[in-house]
């Protein structure tokens, strides 16, 4: 497995990570995914250790706080060996409180993760979303006594906008506290919007990328093709075509993704991920998995590159016209250049 350094922190983290979304099956949302109780996460958890997939990815409102539990019992033994990444911010309760990044809430929801994880820290503390309604002053402040405490080694955000990012780093810079080290972000074939804004603001500010849902929600799996209808209740129906956009794109994706991974010997979903491990700024991609063959499937996608024509066919039909002012900001090179090659 191949490490790569998380921004400009001194933490190394593998290529690909395990995600845990899975794990629980907590309501209908969640089932989708997939309801791996403890016996199966324990021999899926032997499976990412012994490939060097050591960073185990989860949230406390994955299944209700269930998937953290799940997470716990199955490492239980074994946490000197792996990198634990949680999330907070989501609602855990309908009481006001229960919700957002506020000092008041952060200070329990880690406490109540690392019971549920039976560990005494966790290695990366994400903001699973940004909170408007609080001061960024507080969040920052708060998980910086996080870290001093010992309680979260390092802290990150997932799906902010850049100015969300951008103010946050600030707010942090200007008091000497604890920076966000890394973003993790919605990032594909067919979801290339991260590349606009997101990437450039990472190059510049040395924040390491950890892409969720790199198969766009399991439509970049190979199971979703051209005149072909998909079964109600799954993933792909649940999150995949929403989010993959332009059906027509999509399509066109996964026949080059087919014809590629005809040519190098590789499924579909293993080329969907290579490519993306090939991106800018990329540090590690979470893949998640519903069994042993699927996670072992997934993890086959490294250890190996695709060449420069397959990149460029990948690139060439993923294409899509930025929106403003992005579009604006490409018309002279010499100004913006962007950090891959995405629409001319």
């Amino acid at each position: 497995m191949e490490f790569r350094q998380l921004g400009r922190c001194g933490l190394r983290v593998p290529v690909l990570s395990f995600g845990t979304a899975t794990f629980g099956g907590g309501s209908e949302f969640y089932r989708a995914w997939g309801s791996t109780d403890v016996a199966e996460a324990k021999r899926l958890v032997d499976i990412c250790i012994d490939a060097g997939a050591t960073l185990l990815d989860t949230a406390n409102s994955y299944s209700s706080g269930r998937a953290e539990e799940i997470l716990g019992a199955a490492i239980a033994g074994r946490r000197g060996d792996l990198l634990i990444a949680t999330k907070a911010t989501f609602p855990m309760g309908a009481a006001p409180n229960d919700v957002g990044s506020s000092r008041h809430f952060l200070m329990r929801a880690c406490e109540d993760s690392l019971r549920r994880l039976g560990t005494d820290h966790v290695d990366l503390y994400y903001m699973h979303g940004f909170d408007e309604h609080t001061p960024v002053e507080e969040t920052m402040r708060a998980l910086d006594d996080l870290v001093t405490s010992g309680k979260v080694r390092y802290v990150a955000c997932s799906n902010f906008s850049g100015w969300h990012l951008m103010k946050s780093l600030g707010v942090a810079e200007r008091y000497g506290w604890s920076p966000y080290v890394a973003h993790q972000a919605y990032y594909s074939l067919v979801s290339r919007e991260y590349e606009w804004e997101l990437m450039p603001l990472a190059i510049d500010q040395g924040i390491g990328t950890v892409v969720w849902s790199p198969l766009a929600g399991g439509a970049l799996a190979g199971k979703v093709r051209r005149g072909e209808s998909v079964a109600s209740g799954s993933r792909v129906s649940q999150l995949g075509l929403d989010r993959a956009g332009d059906l027509e794109t999509l399509y066109n994706v996964v026949a080059a993704l087919e014809e590629i991974a005809d040519d190098v010997g590789r499924t579909v979903p293993q080329v969907a991920l290579n490519w993306v491990l090939s991106r800018p700024t990329v540090a590690s991609v979470v893949i998640g998995a519903r069994n042993e063959e699927q996670l072992r499937q997934n993890l086959a996608a490294v250890g190996w590159s695709l060449d420069e024509a397959h990149v460029a066919k990948l690139d060439a039909v993923s294409e899509r016209r930025p929106i403003y002012p992005y579009w604006h900001q490409r018309l002279n090179p010499r100004l913006n250049t962007p950090p891959v090659r995405t629409y001319r």
